[in-house]
């Protein structure tokens, strides 16, 4: 059998969740080979030999056509996601690779996945969905039950694929998909890379859904899973380890809020989410952390608005006018969209003071 990679994706200022991320995967799974899928550029100043990863993969490295108007039309996430499944068909096309497995990288491990694995050799993907059991509460199906037919029956924190031909087949048609339709559009029917893989069990053979109660626990279905034990003696997640916990939304605080709404008086679970913020006290403060994105700034070094984003990727006449669209000063996209911009799309206008 040829190797398994775990891979993540994230920008440069996220690499202390990815280290969170990868040490675990490490503990658990050293024979895994840990490959960051990075949604940005590497500083020539940044060491990362001392980091529990085995390779960057960066966008630079992956063959996206027009690739510079292409990462223009992106948000900071929508772009971590969109390379996903780029990132996927270059790892499944390396000759010794078996199995890929993605994780987010604000996910942790907590026990070897040896079942999970299992499962992935007898199938062509692997999907963990974000509920499992039907909610009974009438809040709770609009917290968790809607909100999982907004975003996604299955959440894209975790992804396996086996280099099978049907596997590849799915990370190109998935990668097809997210080249054209990688943006956050609830209202569309759209968030970024995961709505689409809905479509996954019709199209393709061989996809499993994980329903043990192990994997991909996470606030959304904390008010069905029983999460029990401590940091010392282990967690268990109805009766079963705790496979790999999803810290999604922590930095906002939204992740805290809603684990004791979810799972009021649940002191395992206050001692999980305090490990987690205790073990990230520092990120904010760590340089890396205050990177900035490679590419949310115009060349002259102002932010790019999210709707000159979107103006962008919706126009084709401004994308063949303005091929390098980063590049600030006279004849620019930027300055399109300060001069004639707010003409074409009063959106753009300043909002003035009453």
């Amino acid at each position: 059998m040829g190797k398994t990679i775990a891979f993540t994706s994230a920008a440069v200022n996220y690499l202390p969740k990815v280290r969170k991320l990868f040490t675990s995967i490490r503990r658990y799974h050293p024979e895994f080979e840990l490959v960051l899928a990075l949604a940005d550029e590497l500083p020539a100043s940044l060491d990362l030999s001392a980091e529990p990863l085995d390779e960057v993969l960066a966008l630079a490295d992956l063959p996206i056509d027009d690739k510079r108007r292409w990462t223009f039309f992106h948000s900071i996430v929508e772009l971590a996601t969109a390379i996903k499944p780029y990132a996927l068909l270059d790892l499944l096309a390396r000759p010794d690779v078996d199995r890929v497995l993605y994780f987010d990288p604000d996910m942790v491990l907590f026990s070897r996945l040896d079942d999970l694995l299992g499962r992935l050799d007898g199938a062509n993907v692997v999907l963990t969905p974000h509920l499992t059991r039907p909610e009974t509460d009438l809040e709770a199906i609009r917290d968790n039950e809607i909100s999982a037919l907004k975003h996604g029956v299955y959440n894209l924190g975790f992804l396996g694929v086996r280099d099978q031909p049907e596997g590849r087949r799915f990370a190109q048609w998935w990668a097809d998909r997210i080249y054209h339709f990688c943006v956050a559009d609830i209202p569309a029917g759209l968030f970024t890379d995961q709505r689409w893989i809905d479509l996954a069990p019709a199209f393709f053979d061989g996809v499993d859904i994980l329903k043990s109660p192990r994997f991909n626990v996470a606030t959304w279905n904390l008010t069905k899973r029983d999460l029990s034990g401590d940091l010392q003696s282990g967690f268990v997640v109805d009766g079963e380890p705790l496979g790999f916990y999803h810290f999604t939304g922590f930095d906002s605080g939204a992740h805290r809020a809603m684990a004791t709404k979810n799972a009021p008086g649940n002191t395992s679970v206050d001692a999980l989410v305090q490990w987690y913020a205790d073990e990230a006290r520092f990120d904010a403060d760590e340089p890396v952390a205050k990177l900035p994105w490679a590419y949310g700034a115009y060349s002259d070094g102002s932010p790019i608005p999210s709707a000159h984003r979107r103006i962008y990727r919706a126009r084709p006449d401004l994308q063949a006018a303005f091929p390098d669209p980063f590049v600030a000063g006279r004849g620019s996209l930027r300055e399109w969209m300060l001069l004639q911009g707010p003409l074409e799309h009063p959106e753009l206008a300043e909002k003035k003071s009453p």
